[in-house]
């Protein structure tokens, strides 16, 4: 120990200044009365030997305070601070302490992540594994000589459907991947509820023309809040796009817009089968497939939409409808909440 202690730069300009001036005093000391010299100097010896001793403790504890931050950097959970008193060496201790939960919190949300990465990925490879099984098989059928020109085309017909989910799958990825990464910047903007809806309609009108289904929005007040237009009417028309999926042929997709001083409420409902009590709280997870499901639908719409909204300052619930039919009850909220 005591080689180590005088290793440090600290402790040996301490000891010299120390010592030069217990030789200088007792010297002068001496020259008065070798008694008084005598006393002073070993007073002075004691009070060396007690820095010696408290220098030592402080190593010490140094020495176990590295060794607890080894174990811990190792994989130990465990930080030990009933070794430790109040004073500076337990202030650092204790900072030490917040530092390494700290690494520790981040270390497990790390891999909190990792295993998310791993899970999305097996998720989106299982995804595209089932169109692009369908566009090998179209892509055998076609390759045959004797195929009449009917099949031909209905063929050709089936993959570029295929190919379109593909597309729409991995453009929603790409949209979700911008907006975990923080790379979108929302526009902060006068949006109308009127409008929104208007513009995210616009997508579906033509499907729902030709499944016979109407489309009812019902103005209660003339709601605006301030958000980016373009990405609510994106998360608005994948919600629309949802009810007309789940809505049966002259069936209705009804939007109820509400305002107050607070918020800004739409209220989208349809008159379909409703959603299955278990799937309720799992219906904004990504790739999510409840009981009623489209079989080409990816689950990721909705994941899709909720991500939207609350980039906006906003909430989305679902429910069923008293009447029966789903019901998604979305807020922009006008303050931060």
């Amino acid at each position: 120990m005591i080689m180590k202690i005088w290793r440090n730069p600290e402790v040996r300009r301490s000891f010299t200044v120390w010592s030069l001036f217990t030789v200088c005093f007792t010297v002068v000391s001496a020259w008065f009365d070798i008694r008084f010299a005598v006393a002073f100097a070993v007073f002075a010896f004691c009070l060396l030997g007690g820095f010696y001793s408290f220098t030592c403790r402080r190593y010490e504890r140094l020495q176990e305070m590295s060794l607890e931050i080894d174990r811990v950097l190792h994989g130990s959970s465990h930080f030990d601070l009933n070794c430790f008193e109040e004073g500076e060496l337990e202030i650092l201790s204790g900072e030490i302490y917040k530092m390494t939960v700290r690494l520790r919190e981040q270390a497990d949300a790390l891999m909190k992540d990792k295993m998310h990465l791993a899970d999305s990925l097996a998720d989106i490879s299982h995804q595209i594994r089932t169109p692009l099984t369908s566009i090998n098989l179209i892509a055998d059928l076609l390759s045959e000589d004797e195929l009449s020109r009917e099949r031909r085309l209905s063929l050709t017909r089936e993959l570029m459907v295929q190919l379109s989910r593909i597309d729409g799958l991995i453009t929603a990825l790409l949209k979700l991947s911008r907006l975990d990464a923080g790379a979108v910047s929302m526009a902060a903007e006068p949006v109308s509820a009127l409008e929104l809806v208007k513009k995210a309609a616009d997508a579906i009108v033509i499907p729902m023309e030709l499944r016979s289904q109407k489309l009812e929005i019902r103005p209660m007040q003339e709601g605006t809040f301030t958000g980016d237009p373009a990405w609510c009417a994106e998360a608005v028309g994948n919600i629309l796009k949802n009810c007309m999926e789940h809505t049966p042929a002259g069936g209705r997709v009804t939007v109820v817009i509400q305002d107050n001083a607070l918020f800004t409420e739409l209220v989208i409902s349809d008159t379909g089968e409703g959603f299955a009590k278990e799937d309720i709280p799992h219906l904004f997870e990504r790739f999510y497939k409840g009981k009623n499901s489209d079989e080409n639908s990816f689950g990721i719409g909705l994941a899709l939409a909720r991500t939207i909204i609350r980039a906006q300052n906003g909430t989305i619930q679902a429910s069923n409808g008293r009447d029966g039919g789903a019901e998604f009850t979305i807020r922009f909220y006008k303050t931060t909440v």
